[in-house]
């Protein structure tokens, strides 16, 4: 690293600990997640006594696990004094009652965590999601974002209109800010259309569905408000414009079902790097998993004093490290003084690429160095074949030093992986995300 000399890539901290757990003749351990369906995500391992580092590496590998797939129930099958030391902190009021919260409200379901036996582990169940695709018909697409809006007209898959509008959903607290603008732009594309057939939608945040469970956009509606007028509010925006079918998902997801399905690469993890980190995955079977994706949240850096992401006061998540929040860390580390929103301050950075600084290029470089770190750890938990990357942060002359880093590190580092890095290409950009949205839903 150039800048962050104190980081800690999760990746090599974890080899290090199974090196270290294997010469030590170590002991079966294993995760199970339960989800909605009766879905189960489970990941065995090897871990050593109940010791410090233990705890450690057991609580990160099902806080990424979490993030990664999602779930209500878990279930922690091996040493029981190493199981009982994490459950502890996974309950409320205990060290992790964020995430215990966040899982709770994302499946409307009481938390449980169970110690177990390695032997009593539930087995693993997964169900793949197909969709989207769907190009007949007049559509109307949407995409909600932190910083701006977008939102596309499509006619049997031609894109007639576009329009981006800047809006600032996470500095409001009344919910009829975000509808107006919602049903504002679904009814300026329907202008371009000879009738609607179906409204596809975009969204940062959390879907279940079609409801939005938490969302970043809506970080300043209170709770009640938020149970009153925004869990439907795509439902109900669509349909004062058309009473149409309606199809709601992540913007991760959307983001990579358009990406595989424009490259023809199945197995592939999107990331969209812009106010958050925005990821979704498209699947080595050609669907989605119904994951949540949320790798905001999934632990990056092992360094016990990263810095601390402000929304569920863990340390070392992703969000710092791949999204404009993470230009903005390392520039202010750099000697880069900045001003203005964040967005502004992502700006002025890229300028002082554009104009040859190189304090601008070392950011990037860094960023670079965390990406290539970072997808092997997550490559425990997807089957990558490729990783799209996308977003602000990755535009002009940045990304390509970010993947040029990513790349380099990928193959000294971790030569036994096979993963490419991909940009989207020319008909991806050109439609957009909101026009890939248009395509979710089937016109009955």
């Amino acid at each position: 690293m150039i800048i962050d000399k104190m980081f800690m890539p999760i990746e090599v901290a974890f080899r290090e600990y199974e090196s270290k757990a294997a010469d030590k003749g170590g002991q079966p351990y294993g995760i199970a997640v339960v989800r909605t369906g009766g879905q189960v995500y489970r990941k065995d391992f090897t871990v050593c006594d109940a010791d410090d580092q233990s705890v450690r590496y057991v609580e990160r590998m099902l806080k990424a696990i979490l993030y990664a797939v999602g779930g209500y129930e878990v279930y922690l099958g091996g040493n029981v004094r190493l199981s009982q030391q994490v459950a502890e902190m996974y309950r409320m009021g205990g060290a992790r009652e964020f995430d215990v919260d966040f899982m709770q409200r994302v499946y409307d379901r009481p938390w449980k965590v169970k110690c177990v036996d390695f032997d009593d582990l539930p087995a693993p169940c997964q169900n793949d999601i197909y969709v989207g695709g769907n190009a007949d018909g007049c559509r109307i697409g949407f995409d909600a974002g932190g910083s701006d809006r977008k939102v596309s007209a499509l006619i049997d898959g031609e894109c007639v209109f576009s329009e981006e509008v800047v809006w600032h959903p996470k500095l409001n607290s009344d919910p009829s800010y975000h509808y107006a603008g919602i049903v504002d732009a679904m009814k300026t594309a329907a202008l371009h259309l000879p009738r609607v057939d179906a409204i596809g939608v975009s969204t940062a945040g959390i879907v279940i569905d079609d409801n939005i469970k938490i969302a970043s956009l809506f970080i300043k509606v209170s709770k009640e408000d938020f149970d009153k007028y925004v869990k439907d509010i795509y439902i109900r925006a669509a349909k004062e414009v058309a009473d149409v079918p309606v199809a709601v998902a992540n913007d991760g997801d959307v983001t990579a079902l358009a990406g595989a399905l424009s490259l023809g690469i199945k197995g592939l993890l999107g990331i969209a790097m812009g106010t958050s980190e925005a990821t979704g995955y498209y699947n080595s079977n050609g669907a989605l998993n119904g994951w949540l994706n949320e790798l905001a949240f999934v632990p990056v850096d092992y360094n016990p004093r990263a810095l601390e992401d402000e929304w569920s006061g863990d340390v070392g998540c992703g969000v710092k490290y791949f999204s404009q929040d993470g230009v903005i860390k390392l520039a202010a580390m750099n000697g880069i003084e900045l001003d203005g929103t964040p967005a502004q301050r992502l700006k002025q950075v890229q300028e002082m690429l554009t104009r040859g600084d190189g304090r601008a290029r070392e950011v990037y470089t860094d960023i670079g160095e965390y990406l290539g770190h970072t997808l092997p750890f997550y490559a425990r938990f997807y089957d990558i074949n490729a990783v799209m990357l996308l977003g602000r942060v990755m535009s002009g002359k940045g990304g390509e030093i970010i993947i040029e880093k990513a790349d380099c590190v990928l193959k000294q580092s971790y030569p036994e992986l096979n993963i490419r890095l991909v940009t989207p290409d020319e008909r991806t950009r050109r439609l957009g995300q909101s026009a890939a949205a248009a395509t979710l839903p089937k016109i009955k």
